[in-house]
This record gives structure tokens, C-alpha cells and sequence, in this order.
């Protein structure tokens, strides 16, 4: 019998399908043929397999191999399927039996001496490998940690192709330690008490972090700007396993985990640098699309700094995600979704030299730069920005002072503790957080008091805010009652949420 298959995984986004890598060794010249709409990666596998098949040991067989990777109308890429590419073929050589492999998924790269390298996408592999009955999987031991996220799988890593083979012919293997999986809760590093002063940008934080809502900081270079964006993944609840899972399913298809433990409950901060391109904002690529920065910092920060400086149409196409929560992305293999359900935090100077404000400072930028710089923001998506904040320069009292300012322990009680209000609020229906009211409920269960709608209803008449800015205070509002222990937002808080969405100093 010279026809052998195994499995391995085809990512397309998130979503993974199991794919069947088929193997035939027929009579003719020497030749090798793969078929199933493979990329320029998977189609020089050949040369991979054959040199890491050689350098083993094993025989490659001289006459034409064709492998088949179906759904043949699915497209395949990346480096994954060698593993299984090498296993099925020596099954079809008759070195190993046939049987042993049809139900297990292989997923690797292989390098020229036969080691088996790591690859992107092990988690959301798994996952679907799972959904597919598939109860064994070889996977590279350099992804085992992660691997050993999926749960109902047994997980086998390997790091060479002499182990699998010698594994498939005696069934025996070196027992790779077991992970103890401790889920990592806290990051040590940062904390709230290493910021001097600040009352409004602290207090706008932790109403970001409370309620999920997005924020703007405005104030001169050196003011504490970046520090309090940094420290807000500190103050957020830890993420749930489910959410830590999907965390961890997006960064394994970036292959960002150089940056991020995969057993992570921290809320997860992305800082793209301002020049970045729309791609790499949002997501994209031409042969395999990857998940941009704002699907990494899914259930966690999207933190832009000096954001006037990014190029034309890059923040704008943060719009559609910060409504959706999910980002799609069409190409011509199809349409992928990936999720993003963000805390987006800007920070910007007050004018270019960075010095403007209503305190003197020595500014040399004319009124129109500086109405120029601030208006690269544009108006729509200042809209969909619940807090605009202003950060003072640090002064010289707080800078003296010795004993350091509250922790970010301290702050992630409240948090906690509001958030926890929000959740009994909300046990009937699908959101969690204030931030993701619709705005049907707005409109009808969760009302402010009357004075308190009176007021949104006159700033709405003179036109100083949109009804997109009606909707997105009263969210403020329930946050800043959750804090303050306010059944109903009352007119205080109303007239608070409307302070921070305009700018004014709390």
C-alpha cells in the first residue's frame, strides 16, 4: 500500500479548518506534486521534507509523490503542515504503519536536520482540531505551553523528527514534563504610586478602567501622560480564563508571544508607534492576514501616543472597531473577523512645540498650528471618545513629596468593586460593562434622573453635543454613579460625565 493520510490544521483568521494531508507514491519518473491551494511557504515544503527525511536517516522514495491537502478549495499557508507532510509519506513508504496516524493531527515546521521548529496558531489549532474529534496532536515542543492551554486533547510535543518516528514505531517516548499551569495574575512592574500627582488623569483612569471607557489625555511632553497610560492594565480586573484564552488564540496567530505569556490574566497593552500604517493598525497582509494592533489588545489598552502625529486615516480606522468590537478584514482568500473589544487611551501635546496652555508657558506656536495640530483628530472619531483630559505639568509640591500616591492595589478594589455593580445591574442581559449599554436601553431602562436628562437634552438642543455625545455620557454617568454608589445617575454625575467629555478640568 503506497497511500497514506494524516491530519494538521488550515488557520483562516481565528478559525481554524482540519485539513487532510493525503500521500501517494505511485510508479514513474521522480517527481513531487502538492495540491489544495498551497502559498509559497507551504509549496516549498519539498524541500524541507526531503532534506529533514535524509538527514534522519529514513529513505526518500525516488519515484512521484503527490500529496493532497484537502478541502482542496480551502487555501493553506505557512510552514505548519511539514510535519505532517513527512509523517504521512514515510506511512506511505510502509516505515510506519498507516493506521497509527489517520487520527492524529501533526502540526510543526521542519528544519534540514529533522528538529521541529515552532509555528504561529498552535491554541486556535487545537481548538478546532478538538471541535473536529481529534484527541491526539503532535505539536513542537517549543509551543507545548501554550498547547497544553486546550483542555479534552492529548498534547504531545516533540522537538525532533527521530522522537515522533521512534514514538509511531514502538510507542515509546521521552514523557515530556508536565507544565504546571499557573496563571500569571499580577505584573509586579508597574504601579499607580509611581505617578506624582495627577487627581484628574488618575481619576479619569480609573473611571476608563471601571467602565471600559475610551479616553483622551491632553498636556506638555514629561507630564505623566504615558506613565498613567501604561499603569491602567494594573487597575483593570484580571482577565477570566475564557477571556485569557482568547487573548492568547489572537497573540499565537501574531507570534507575539515574545511579548506576552500565554498563561497571562493581565489585561494586555498595545503601543503602536505613531507611524504606523493602517495594516498594521487593524490588521492585514497579502498572503496570511495577521490581527493588527487592535486585535491584540483585545480585553485590554490600545494605547496610541503622540497621537496627532499619526498619518492621515490611520486612527480613523479605529471607528468601526470601537463601535463593533470586532474588526473584519476582506481579501481575496475571504472575509476574516477578528475580535477588538478595546480601552482606547490617546495622548497628544497641546499644540507641535508641545508648551501651550492657559498658564503662561512659553508656546511658540501660532493660534492656527496649533488649531491645525489638535484638528488632525478628527471629528468622528473625537466623537467616539468618551473623556478628554487635561494633564497639568507636575508641580514642584508633588514632586517633593516623599510618600507615594495610591497603588494601584488600592485603585483595582474600586474597580472591582463597581464593576461588580455594574454586573448584578446587567444579569439579564448580554453586556457587562457601562460602556456597552445600547442605546435603545439608554433611551428606555437606564435613564438618569429626570433633571438629569433635562440637562443632556438642553446641551443637545444648542448643539453642544451629538446624540452619539448624549449616549456616551450617560454611560459615563452610570460608571460614575457605580463609584460613588448612586442607585441612578443624579444630575452631579451627569453634569461630571459631560465636564470630562468636554475637556474641563474635574
Amino acid at each position: 500500500m503506497n497511500l497514506a493520510d494524516t491530519k494538521s490544521v488550515a488557520l483562516l483568521g481565528l478559525e481554524g479548518h482540519v485539513v487532510t494531508v493525503e500521500v501517494d507514491i505511485a510508479d514513474g519518473l521522480p517527481a513531487y506534486v502538492l495540491l489544495g491551494l498551497p502559498d509559497a511557504a507551504l509549496s516549498e515544503s519539498r524541500d524541507r521534507v526531503r532534506a529533514a527525511i535524509v538527514n534522519c536517516g529514513e529513505i526518500w522514495p525516488n519515484r512521484k509523490v503527490t500529496v493532497s491537502l484537502s478541502p482542496a478549495w480551502l487555501p493553506k499557508s505557512g510552514s505548519s503542515f511539514d510535519l505532517a507532510i513527512c509523517i504521512a509519506l514515510l506511512a506511505a513508504s510502509e516505515t510506519i504503519a498507516a493506521q497509527s496516524i489517520s487520527e492524529i493531527v501533526f502540526l510543526g515546521e521542519l528544519s534540514l536536520d529533522g528538529s521541529i521548529r515552532s509555528v504561529r496558531g498552535v491554541l486556535p489549532a487545537l481548538i478546532a482540531a478538538q471541535k473536529a474529534g481529534i484527541r491526539s496532536a503532535v505539536v513542537p515542543l517549543a509551543n507545548f505551553q501554550e498547547a497544553s492551554l486546550m483542555q479534552g486533547i492529548e498534547i504531545i510535543g516533540m522537538d525532533h523528527v527521530k522522537q515522533v518516528l521512534r514514538w509511531l514505531r514502538t510507542g515509546e517516548r521521552d514523557h515530556t514534563e508536565e507544565i504546571d499551569l499557573v496563571w500569571e495574575a499580577n505584573d509586579e512592574n508597574l504601579d499607580f504610586a509611581d505617578v506624582a500627582g495627577q487627581p484628574q488623569a488618575r481619576l479619569a483612569a480609573e473611571i476608563a478602567a471601571t467602565g471600559g471607557h475610551h479616553v483622551l489625555l491632553i498636556g506638555p511632553p514629561g507630564a505623566g501622560k504615558t506613565m498613567i497610560a501604561e499603569r491602567i492594565p494594573t487597575i483593570l480586573p484580571q482577565l477570566s480564563i475564557s477571556q485569557a484564552l482568547e487573548v492568547t488564540a489572537v497573540h499565537s496567530i501574531a507570534g507575539s508571544f515574545a511579548n506576552r505569556s500565554p498563561t497571562s490574566l493581565v489585561a494586555p497593552i498595545v503601543s503602536p508607534h505613531h507611524t504606523t500604517t493602517r495594516v498594521a493598525m487593524v490588521g492585514g497582509g497579502a498572503h496570511v492576514i495577521k490581527p493588527g494592533a487592535c486585535s491584540l489588545a483585545h480585553n485590554g489598552v490600545l494605547f496610541i501616543d503622540e497621537a496627532p502625529e499619526c498619518p492621515s486615516g490611520v486612527l480613523d480606522s479605529l471607528r468601526q472597531p470601537l463601535e463593533a468590537g470586532t474588526i473584519t478584514i476582506a481579501r481575496s482568500v475571504g472575509n476574516i473577523t477578528f475580535p477588538a473589544q478595546f480601552l482606547l487611551v490617546l495622548a497628544a501635546n497641546p499644540c507641535p512645540c508641545g508648551k501651550f496652555s492657559g498658564r503662561g508657558r512659553s508656546c511658540t506656536c501660532t493660534s492656527l498650528q496649533v488649531r491645525r495640530y489638535l484638528g488632525k483628530l478628527s471629528g468622528p472619531l473625537m466623537d467616539r471618545i468618551d473623556m478628554r483630559v487635561n494633564v497639568d505639568p507636575v508641580g514642584r509640591v508633588d514632586m517633593a513629596r516623599s510618600d507615594l500616591g495610591e497603588s494601584s492595589a488600592d485603585i483595582r478594589a474600586r474597580v472591582i468593586a463597581a464593576r461588580e455593580v455594574a454586573a448584578k445591574r446587567f444579569a439579564e442581559f448580554s453586556w457587562k460593562l457601562n460602556s456597552q449599554i445600547p442605546s435603545r436601553a439608554l433611551r428606555t431602562i437606564f435613564q438618569p434622573k429626570r433633571e438629569a436628562m433635562n440637562f443632556l437634552h438642553d446641551q443637545l438642543d444648542k448643539e453642544h453635543i451629538t446624540a452619539r455625545g448624549l449616549h456616551k455620557i450617560i454611560r459615563v454617568s452610570w460608571t460614575l454613579a457605580d463609584i460613588a454608589n448612586h442607585v441612578v445617575p443624579t444630575l452631579q454625575d451627569v453634569e461630571r460625565a459631560h465636564e470630562l467629555r468636554g475637556g474641563i478640568e474635574i
